[in-house]
């Protein structure tokens, strides 16, 4: 009866590699069941294995190249359709783009699937019910996560790794071997259940559970004493900063008058509530002035000189105009209480069609514009500078640059604290703001740093060097959170070359073991 099932070309092919890479969804925040990848990934690479059989046999008509590359495509149509459905959301705004929906729902997951129908595509002929091969296949998927973050403006979104974003212990590795060479190992330890399941003895597969356990506990034991130790640093740590988060909750709405405006301002300065001598740093989010830059809004600087003394600071995102080309920057600014600028940050990943219009003169031609009203296409900002405020150094995050964690590996500067604002009414009443904010908490860990986010319809937190949230406010919840936040300076790992050692390593014992077996 099973047998009858595995030679059916269409349900080897199309429907199981669609409905189990669906089902990698519920792996990811905000469900968080991990365990589904022990399953889904074994039978992933047995099922490729069992093509390369039956591609002899029973799929002869079809080249065995060809059955790869479908396998592996309709898998990743079912990971992206079903992880970044919101996309479709942020269409809906604005009827001229409405159009586009169809796009984003089946065009950029068949795109982004082929991140993991090429690599099958390669690798999937080599192989085997064997360790190496388990090796050559976690290394291809790695390589190709690490791919896709960054060719052309890059979307690391729901790499693997970020299914584990709950296992608190765990994660703390992230920090040691960096993110990337965390997303290998991860993959490898998925996969492995392929090669005892299936191939192996009762024996065996009974010392490989004692092994996994050994390592899994072991990694628990590891972070446990990390986080217990990090937490007897913090109370040793002097230099410290009063911070308040402000979430107002306000719906995503362009087109505001200055009644409106004023309005806005008003309504923030009231969860603000600063006290006249408490020193503090307040973090607005994005996206409270759509459409409307720094200049516009400088109208209303009376009521910050009427709210806020000389002890108080306020980061927020706004507009910012470029003088010289009379183009605009999605800006991360800090204020005064006189409304002037004390130090800012220009966005340097734009989000493609939301931020600024690829080929735009060309599109235009066509009523093409970028999704975000106001100007047009924002300029790219090109420097990579921190919010800095005396001893306080801001590592300026956002919306979805928290992604990437290469803006943060790669920054040389003496970094204390990540701020991360966003504007998440984009996502809707979707999964888009839980997966946003899990991503910060990774970024948290990888650097060693409080991270302070601000999301408008989004999770705000206060998130600890080691991803414990300290404080939230969840979505469409308006107010404020506050702490007195640790100064800890950035303890970076270089994603890189940890990564890259690791994967040259996966290959040289695949070779090694094709080599003996062709002796044989």
């Amino acid at each position: 009866m099973i047998e009858k099932y595995l030679n059916n070309r269409f349900l080897i092919l199309y429907l199981i590699p669609f409905i189990i890479g669906s089902l990698t969804l519920i792996s990811f925040h905000p469900f968080n069941i991990t365990i589904i990848n022990l399953i889904i990934f074994p039978l992933f690479f047995y099922l490729i294995v069992y093509i390369n059989k039956k591609s002899k046999s029973v799929y002869r008509k079809k080249p065995l190249r060809k059955n790869l590359f479908t396998f592996g495509l309709l898998f990743g149509f079912g990971f992206y359709l079903s992880g970044i459905s919101w996309i479709t959301n942020s269409l809906t705004f604005d009827d001229n783009f409405k159009v586009l929906i169809p796009f984003a729902l089946i065009i950029i997951p068949l795109f982004l699937s082929l991140f993991i129908a090429l690599p099958i595509l390669i690798i999937g002929p080599y192989l085997n019910f064997n360790f190496s091969s388990v090796l050559l296949f976690s290394g291809i998927l790695a390589f190709s996560d690490y791919l896709r973050a960054h060719i052309l403006t890059g979307f690391p979104w729901n790499l693997w790794a970020y299914s584990t974003v709950w296992l608190n212990e765990i994660i703390q590795l992230v920090n040691s071997i960096g993110f990337y060479s965390y997303n290998l190992i991860l993959i490898t330890f998925f996969t492995l259940p392929a090669i005892t399941f299936f191939r192996v003895s009762i024996t065996k597969k009974v010392i490989y559970f004692i092994l996994v356990s050994l390592v899994t506990l072991s990694l628990f034991i590891f972070g446990n004493h990390t986080i217990n130790k990090n937490i007897k640093q913090l109370r040793e740590v002097n230099d410290k900063v009063f911070i308040k988060i402000i979430s107002p909750n306000f719906d995503l709405k362009y087109g505001l008058n200055e009644e409106e405006i004023e309005e806005r301002l008003k309504k923030l300065i009231r969860y603000s509530n600063p006290t006249k001598d408490k020193k503090t740093v307040f973090i607005w989010p994005e996206g409270i002035f759509s459409g409307y830059s720094y200049e516009e809004v400088s109208i209303f600087k009376d009521l910050i000189i009427k709210n806020f003394s000389e002890v108080h600071v306020i980061i927020f995102g706004i507009n910012q105009l470029d003088r010289k080309s009379k183009n605009f920057y999605n800006s991360m600014l800090a204020v005064d209480n006189n409304f002037n600028i004390v130090s800012s940050y220009n966005k340097r990943r734009l989000v493609p069609f939301g931020e600024f219009l690829p080929f735009e003169n060309f599109l235009n031609n066509f009523g093409f514009k970028k999704i975000t009203e106001g100007h047009g296409s924002f300029l790219r900002g090109n420097k990579n500078n921190n919010i800095s405020i005396n001893k306080i150094n801001f590592l300026p995050l956002i919306c979805y640059e928290v992604i990437f964690t290469d803006l943060v590996q790669k920054s040389n500067l003496n970094t204390n604290l990540i701020i991360n604002i966003s504007e998440d009414g984009w996502f809707g009443n979707t999964i888009g703001p839980d997966q946003h904010f899990a991503k910060s908490i990774f970024r948290a860990v990888e650097n060693n740093t409080f991270l302070l986010r601000s999301a408008n319809k989004g999770i705000s937190a206060i998130i600890d060097n080691k991803g414990k949230i300290v404080k939230r406010l969840n979505r469409n919840e308006a107010g404020s959170i506050e702490f007195e936040v640790p100064l800890i300076n950035s303890n970076k790992i270089k994603n890189d070359l940890i990564f890259f050692i690791l994967l040259i390593t996966y290959l040289f014992i695949f070779l090694i073991y094709k080599k003996k077996n062709a002796k044989k």
